[in-house]
């Protein structure tokens, strides 16, 4: 049946409130936000599937694509422990409803977007929402079950949460593929609908009354400014150079906004950033690996789709089947995984995992162009996912478990932050590293052809997307020479493809060196396990 209220929590509306028993009022307010999170999992999966769709339709360059992801990014990773805060501060349904709200028309506004401005401002808007969303459904569970339901409860809600995050891909490049990328977004409107409609009937209010602080604005805008400002410079070195004034000056700006953060954090009354956790060495590392793993897990998910669809000419839905493995593994092995703390300690899997996912990131630098799906990328998605199903139950017990419960909250706000910054990071940093490597190799072969100087100029300004270059568009080129400009194109991709995978796996093997420092005598928290993994998928 439902809890009662929680120590220290005032309830809202009672829980008969629709003319239901209490127990159907819980089921439904489950089911509601179950729907609410996939909001932001089918979202997050989706859209690399579509991104060769929306860069050929919007013609847009790489660092257009690259800031579709990351304006997402920024805006959720710098606001997710605020939106967490207000959540207590204000109450958990207003807030969720609230981000539910914002994140369907942020939704909107990228499906009706005419320009690539457009798209990455309606992509912010969609982080901002998710910043208020994503924290308020495991807290709405937790408030309104009783702790011998809890568990069962959060188990529901992962493994739902699991199958819409696995059918994500393949439904959205079908959707890709026979409709618009852009009914990708539009998808978000009826499902909102029906969070809309059960939260408001079923589900009842929740916040703690002890908040009386303020919320911490200046560390939210700080931490924007620094990741932002950073992301910027990165992803505007390879066009501008690294000598440039706008580029120089981001990056200068990102550093000192990062290094004010820290200060303002640790004088903060109620700081968003809660640095006194860093004081426990398990928590610490945990967090590194965390950082370090799910840096070089991000890169993966960006770049794998492109280079299915630009160049081994995979149709949207079948980029999407390709990359299936990966959830289907993680969700099958999230029990097992779940268990391993308490079997063999966090040090084992924590070290083993990384390894293995090292290992399947590599095997990503096996394809060349061509040859069958079951001998290319296949493995790599499989060894990959095996790794991180080995890995994520264990590190979120071990961060959870690593901290005084009375902060458990503010834990699990910190590492989720953590890994979205990772991926943040990453893509800034490894998109410098493909475009500058695709750069620098596929121009000199390009001077040996015999083109003229207006076909070059217009091969030239088509580079800007690397693989999604369309070299059909530059009519002056001859056919057989339009065939060795395409191959040239995709052969160098492949070639700075396989650079930033090898850099991704050391990343992953530099996490498996963390997880030998973790000790193993931690606390199991079982009604944790095999969720933590979905919520960083977001």
């Amino acid at each position: 049946m439902s809890a009662p209220a929680a120590r220290g929590e005032s309830p809202g509306v009672a829980p008969n409130a629709a003319g239901l028993s209490p127990r159907a009022a819980s089921r439904w307010t489950l089911v509601a936000t179950i729907l609410g999170s996939s909001l932001t999992f089918i979202d997050g999966t989706v859209v690399n599937v579509a991104l060769p769709a929306l860069q050929a339709d919007l013609q847009a360059t790489i660092t257009d694509v690259q800031w579709v992801i990351e304006a997402y990014a920024l805006f959720l990773g710098a606001l997710i422990l605020v939106g967490g805060s207000m959540g207590d501060q204000f109450g958990r349904k207003r807030v969720f409803l609230f981000g539910v709200v914002f994140f369907t028309v942020a939704s909107v506004a990228c499906g009706v977007a005419t320009s690539p401005g457009m798209l990455i401002a309606g992509r912010a808007l969609q982080g901002i929402g998710a910043a208020f969303l994503v924290p308020g459904s495991l807290a709405i569970i937790s408030a309104t079950f009783d702790d011998a339901e809890r568990g069962r409860a959060i188990g529901t809600w992962s493994g739902f949460s699991a199958m819409t995050t696995a059918i994500g891909p393949v439904s959205g490049g079908w959707l890709v593929e026979h409709v618009s990328w852009r009914a990708v977004f539009f998808l978000n409107v009826p499902l909102a609908i029906i969070v809309l409609v059960l939260s408001l009937r079923f589900m009842n209010e929740r916040r703690d009354p002890s908040r009386t602080t303020q919320i911490d604005w200046s560390g939210a805008a700080l931490a924007v400014l620094g990741l932002g400002s950073t992301v910027f410079g990165l992803l505007e070195w390879p066009p501008l150079g690294a000598r440039h004034p706008l580029v120089l000056g981001a990056l200068a700006i990102g550093v000192c906004s990062l290094i004010l953060l820290v200060i303002v954090e640790r004088r903060a009354e109620s700081p968003m950033l809660p640095l006194a956790l860093f004081r426990s060495r398990p928590f610490s590392f945990a967090n590194v690996l965390t950082l370090l793993l799910y840096a070089a897990l991000s890169v993966a998910f960006f770049l794998a789709p492109l280079n299915l669809i630009q160049v081994q000419h995979y149709t949207a839905t079948a980029a999407g089947a390709a990359l299936l493995p990966f959830p289907l593994i993680m969700f099958a092995l999230s029990r097992w995984s779940g268990g391993l703390v308490a079997r063999v300690g966090s040090r084992l899997p924590l070290t083993v995992g990384p390894g293995i996912a090292a290992l399947g990131l590599a095997l990503y630098t096996r394809p060349g162009i061509g040859g069958t799906y079951w001998t290319t990328f296949f493995p790599a998605v499989v060894v990959l996912g095996f790794g991180m199903a080995v890995t994520v139950a264990p590190l979120t017990t071990t961060v959870m478990s690593a901290v005084d419960p009375r902060h458990a909250g503010a834990a699990s706000g910190v590492n989720n932050a953590v890994a979205r910054v990772a991926g943040l990071l990453a893509i800034a940093v490894f998109g410098v590293v493909l475009a500058r490597t695709f750069d620098e190799r596929v121009r000199p072969r390009l001077d040996h052809l015999t083109l003229s100087s207006h076909a070059r100029a217009e091969i030239d300004r088509q580079l800007r997307k690397i693989a999604g270059a369309d070299v059909t568009q530059v009519s002056s080129i001859p056919p057989p020479e339009r065939r060795v400009v395409r191959a040239t194109i995709d052969e160098e991709f492949v070639f700075a493809f396989r650079l930033v995978m090898f850099g991704a796996a050391g990343l992953a093997l530099a996490a498996a060196g963390f997880g030998t420092t973790i000790r193993p005598s931690l606390t199991d928290r079982k009604e944790l396990h095999g969720a933590g993994w979905l919520i960083r998928l977001v």
